[in-house]
């Protein structure tokens, strides 16, 4: 007979969500079991975020010293090479220190039986089944995450020439020529990088952009600049083809060759065998759940969802909110708290770097914003870099000037990126903004050029300069 154990919670998913929201319910004193049968180390740490930006790293320090070598009086040559093999050693090698370390803090932090290394599985309202034995709970939280989307037909098709980005860097080598399927921030990221690790790299999208840019100004300067590093093709359905020479993938101007295709179509969440009907639990046509995202709550059930599994935000930030959000209302489950979120911020650690702001497409789509907007060529620190691709578009409410969100492609957008953010959540106006100090020479000057063309086209007109403020004023925001 099965053996059954009662518990207050259980957490699906041992990862940034689930451990989050195992944080909140640990400190209200409940009873918490976590189930994972998978691989350790979050999402981030092995296969995402930490690991992509080593391999942009390795690329970027060639390509840096490739444009440096011959010029400013640097001698050497342009015959930097890199040895491929070594490259995703390096990766791993510090991969693996970053999963040890989340692993130190996590799952290596926590008391003897709480981990239960099984996948669950809903077989009642409040049971569920892992590894042959049943456990009776309260509420649940479900944080199992995602995976990579791969087309059945390409995996039957190309077999281990079908790269995703869970077992890239696994690989013992890469081969000279690859096609990346899909250009949002994975495939955009990987495809620069590689191409400046020496690989010819071809890049594929279905949709008309990169990225999801909407703003087709920001959308037509990340393109031209992402495009120096490697061919793009938009708006084209890939559809890899074995040939005798290798893979051919169609092109207007003719087949491409390749040797193996990244799959970078997006992620799965990972709600197969979770027994969601055992719950009750109405769900779409792709089998999501409806939930609260102020609360992470599904419907009116005891259950909760959080981080990537649930589609939404998935970025790392974003899964942390959710797991402490799940976790805080799970122990006040009878009267949940709806949190504000926060704004929401992306970035792609291209080269230039694209970070949005906001909810653009809804932003760039009212009638009541106006864009103000700075290129990178015109700034002077940009230039000593020897970055000046891109250009910066802020977006402000046309009647009084606040910030609502932006666009920005350029070096260090990153961290203009979190500035802009900043300022749109404060719900400061662009004439608080500008009376922030700007440093002489930094990018953040372009930054300062995007707001005053905005300044200019919102609000009252007033009566000294708009970086200056008055002994007896408060800061210029508009009324």
């Amino acid at each position: 007979m099965m053996g059954e154990q009662k518990t207050d919670v259980v957490i699906l998913g041992a990862g940034t969500a689930g451990f989050q929201a195992m944080a909140q319910l640990r400190r209200a004193g409940r009873d918490v079991l976590m189930f994972d049968g998978g691989t350790l180390g979050t999402t981030c740490a092995r296969v995402g975020c930490m690991p992509s930006k080593v391999a942009i790293q390795i690329g970027e320090d060639l390509h840096r010293g490739r444009h440096a070598f011959g010029e400013d009086g640097i001698s050497g040559g342009d015959g930097l090479t890199l040895d491929r093999a070594a490259a995703l050693r390096r990766v791993r090698a510090l991969r693996d220190g970053f999963v040890k370390k989340t692993n130190a803090r996590t799952v290596d932090a926590m008391e003897p039986g709480r981990l239960i290394r099984h996948h669950g599985r809903f077989v009642e309202p409040t049971v569920l089944e892992a590894g042959g034995e049943r456990y009776r709970f309260d509420t649940a939280v479900i944080a199992t995450g995602s995976r990579p989307v791969l087309p059945p037909s390409w995996v039957e098709r190309l077999g281990d020439r079908l790269l995703h980005t869970d077992m890239l860097f696994e690989q013992e080598t890469l081969p000279d020529r690859i096609a990346v399927v899909g250009l949002g921030a994975i495939g955009l990221e990987l495809g620069q990088a590689l191409s400046r690790w020496g690989i010819t790299v071809t890049g594929f999208d279905l949709q008309e952009t990169i990225a999801g840019l909407v703003d087709p100004v920001a959308r037509d300067a990340a393109l031209a600049a992402l495009r120096q590093s490697f061919p793009i093709h938009l708006g084209l359905a890939a559809d890899p083809q074995v040939t005798a020479d290798g893979i051919a993938m169609d092109t207007p101007n003719g087949p491409v060759i390749v040797d193996a295709v990244i799959a970078a179509m997006g992620r799965r969440p990972n709600l197969d065998g979770l027994g969601l009907d055992a719950l009750g639990i109405e769900t779409d046509k792709r089998g999501m759940p409806e939930y609260d995202p102020a609360t992470m709550r599904i419907g009116k059930t005891p259950i909760f969802f959080a981080g990537d599994v649930n589609g939404d935000r998935a970025v790392l930030h974003e899964a942390a909110d959710e797991g402490r959000i799940a976790g805080w209302n799970v122990a006040r489950a009878d009267a949940p708290t709806r949190f504000r979120r926060k704004v929401p911020l992306g970035v792609v650690f291209s080269d230039p770097n694209i970070a949005t702001v906001g909810p653009v497409a809804d932003i760039v789509a009212s009638p009541d914003t106006v864009v103000g907007t700075a290129a990178m060529t015109a700034n002077g620190r940009a230039t000593v870099l020897g970055q000046t691709g891109g250009v910066l578009r802020v977006y402000g409410r046309k009647t009084d000037g606040r910030l609502l969100g932006a666009s920005l492609i350029g070096v260090h957008a990153e961290h203009l990126g979190h500035l802009m953010a900043w300022a749109v959540q404060a719900g400061t106006t662009v004439y608080d903004t500008l009376s922030m100090p700007f440093y002489h020479p930094v990018v953040e000057e372009a930054l300062q050029n995007a707001l005053r063309d905005l300044a200019g086209q919102v609000g009252k007109p007033v009566d000294v300069p708009w970086d200056l403020i008055p002994e007896d004023a408060t800061p210029l925001a508009a009324d």
